[in-house]
């Protein structure tokens, strides 16, 4: 399966954001990458672009591809509500972001690994489909043979129950996914209009 592989500082300075979580290489060079990084940041940017720039931004924060994010935004645009917040509601909803939100990853990467790897389960049953949409009340865990993995124990110690949305039974080590968070609740600075007005042109 395709996916980005490059080096994520670079990306994360070009959108002027720590978007893969923190980062002290970005701390370091807040400014665009390239060889005219710091007079680029005084280079207006046209509508197209910004808008542009907001998609871009959303489909790495959340490592999706190109035709996995547009077929979303058809099932978004074809649902109840705005367009832009029901995109997010889904993008939440998968698989991979929902083991990173409740801890059992320290990224979404890390938690897209976990689950090709056959190592979470979703109601009891093993998923190995990072982009399965969980519907709320479903039940996400880590399968009985992986919970001592090293990489699992060292993130669930650093994590904490933090969303909402989401309950944590340690004891299980699974997580339930109580209700579909409101807009305010999600912590990413997405301005989720522009994309929307990128796909209506």
């Amino acid at each position: 399966m395709a996916r980005y592989t490059g080096p994520k500082t670079k990306i994360a300075r070009k959108f002027g954001e720590p978007i893969f979580g923190p980062d002290k290489y970005f701390e370091k060079k807040n400014y665009p990458p390239g060889q005219h990084g710091l007079a680029k940041k005084r280079k207006k940017t046209s509508e197209y672009g910004t808008q542009l720039a907001e998609k871009q931004k959303v489909k790495y924060t959340y490592g999706v591809l190109e035709r996995q994010f547009r077929n979303l935004y058809g099932r978004a645009n074809k649902m109840k509500g705005r367009t832009g917040e029901n995109l997010l509601l889904l993008l939440e909803s998968r698989l991979d972001n929902l083991v990173y939100r409740l801890g059992i990853a320290p990224s979404r990467a890390a938690a897209r690994q976990l689950v090709t790897h056959c190592h979470i389960t979703l109601n009891g049953e093993v998923c190995n489909i990072p982009s399965a949409i969980v519907k709320p009340g479903e039940v996400v865990g880590v399968r009985e043979r992986s919970k001592s993995l090293e990489v699992v124990q060292d993130s669930l110690s650093r994590s904490s129950n933090k969303y909402p949305w989401l309950e944590w039974d340690g004891g299980k080590c699974a997580g339930k996914y109580l209700s579909l968070p409101d807009r305010t609740e999600i912590p990413e600075a997405i301005n989720e209009q522009l994309i929307v007005e990128l796909y209506s042109k």
